[in-house]
């Protein structure tokens, strides 16, 4: 079992930067992808990005990239959601979530792909 511990969150201006954090507890953490997920108000949950097991495989939504960087430090047992040039439109609840690696027909931009969710944080943008 995973537990997942999301910080970070806030409520900032257009153009600012805020870094999130997912701590995880668990001994096999570092074999994990992890990914972050968002929801907006009245909308889905979608992917944001995704990182590897070793930090050096990344994935981001269109929508963020050249923004957001994604990077873990498996000593620390902690993944890490860097946000620049921060937009309204990025305004959601963020949610980090570990993948344990089940075998499933889905990517890593699929939430299904997930075993293990944080309990999200907080993200608001103003213009």
């Amino acid at each position: 079992q995973v537990q997942l511990v999301v910080s970070g969150g806030g409520l900032v201006q257009a153009g600012d930067s805020l870094r999130l954090s997912c701590a995880a507890s668990g001994r096999t953490y570092s074999r994990y992808y992890m990914g972050w997920f968002r929801q907006a108000p009245g909308k889905e949950r979608e992917f944001v990005s995704a990182i590897g097991w070793s930090g050096e495989n990344t994935y981001y939504a269109d929508s963020v990239k050249g923004r957001f960087t994604i990077s873990r430090d498996n000593a620390k047992n902690t993944v890490y959601l860097q946000m620049n040039s921060l937009k309204p439109e990025d305004t959601a609840v963020y949610y980090c979530a570990a993948d344990k690696g089940r075998v499933v027909a889905v990517g890593l931009n699929d939430e299904r792909r997930y075993d293990y969710w944080g309990q999200g944080t907080q993200v608001t943008v103003s213009s």
